[in-house]
């Protein structure tokens, strides 16, 4: 073995973890979800999305920052 060990439980975690962010940070700091919402016609819903998106952005951050501490514990 190589000496290092990951759960695969973890790897998967972080992996969602980073995704999670990259998109909702995406749609945090660029118009992409302005743009689909009018263009499907639910504009309505753009004062609503500061509401879900910081929340969402939090929470995958804070998933990817507990599985890196799992990666590291385990080394």
């Amino acid at each position: 073995m190589t000496g290092r060990e990951t759960n695969p439980r973890d790897d998967r975690l972080l992996k969602y973890g980073l995704i999670g962010t990259v998109v909702v940070a995406l749609c945090c700091f660029t118009p992409i979800l302005v743009i689909l919402l009018g263009a499907v016609g639910l504009s309505a819903m753009l004062g609503w999305l500061d509401i879900v998106l910081l929340p969402a952005l939090a929470v995958f951050i804070g998933i990817t920052l507990y599985a890196l501490w799992q990666r590291q514990r385990t080394n």
